[in-house]
């Protein structure tokens, strides 16, 4: 990856409505109960879109994964709301918070997303999206980690487009680490579907990782780990 960084990132939201956007491992806090069902509505969208997303959403569920049921309803109550607000982002609150969160406010968004986007693109974005809604965190945030960061690069690609984020912003979806104590958490994973894609340029000890287009081998046994019973 060149410098100058011109990937999209998303957020995903620890706090309830009042909370700031913060930072495989899975937040204590945020858990779903095993065999939970969520239900989950779209906001808005293009049909042919929400199919796909919806599609690519049910993988997480799949028989070796997650032991919870995404429910798709149309009306009423839904814990999972679904935006596509152009050019606010994607980002998803992490796991139950999203019963914190005011019916009709959205609590997860596609802000780069279209009928159009090409298949790898959206795979991974609803694949990372739907990961925070299970309770996943970022991560490079893992505390079982211990990348280098060379701040002032990432302060400085990250400050201009697209994604245009103060240094608060900044530090609480890159920079900082969750307390152990607040996750599950396994040795970090580079090639995971929470990893954002990190240049080489950002860091002070040679780690990056690469734009990861769907689950590792390594999300998939810890996904099954935290929500056994699905096999």
């Amino acid at each position: 990856m060149e410098n100058g960084n011109q990937n999209h990132y998303c957020v995903c939201i620890s706090d309830g409505p009042q909370g700031s956007n913060e930072k495989a491992a899975l937040l204590n806090e945020a858990r779903w109960n095993e065999g939970d069902v969520i239900r989950v509505k779209f906001l808005e969208g293009d049909e042919s879109l929400q199919d796909r997303v919806r599609q690519t959403a049910e993988r997480w569920t799949e028989p070796g994964m997650a032991n919870v049921q995404f429910q798709w309803v149309d009306e009423g109550d839904a814990e999972i709301r679904i935006a596509f607000e152009q050019g606010a982002g994607s980002w998803s609150y992490l796991g139950t918070v999203c019963r914190n969160i005011a019916d009709p406010d959205p609590t997860m968004n596609y802000g780069w997303l279209t009928p159009d986007s090409d298949d790898a693109e959206l795979n991974r974005v609803v694949m990372h999206e739907f990961g925070h809604a299970l309770g996943l965190i970022h991560e490079h945030q893992n505390p079982e980690g211990g990348i280098q960061w060379n701040e002032p690069a990432v302060i400085a690609d990250l400050s201009g487009p697209p994604n245009n984020w103060d240094e608060e912003q900044i530090r609480v979806n890159v920079l900082s680490h969750y307390p152990p104590g607040d996750v599950i958490a396994t040795p970090v994973d580079a090639d995971s579907i929470m990893m954002y894609p990190i240049p080489e340029s950002w860091t002070l000890d040679g780690f990056s990782a690469d734009l990861n287009e769907d689950v590792s081998s390594q999300d998939r046994d810890f996904i099954h780990q935290e929500y056994p019973g699905n096999d």
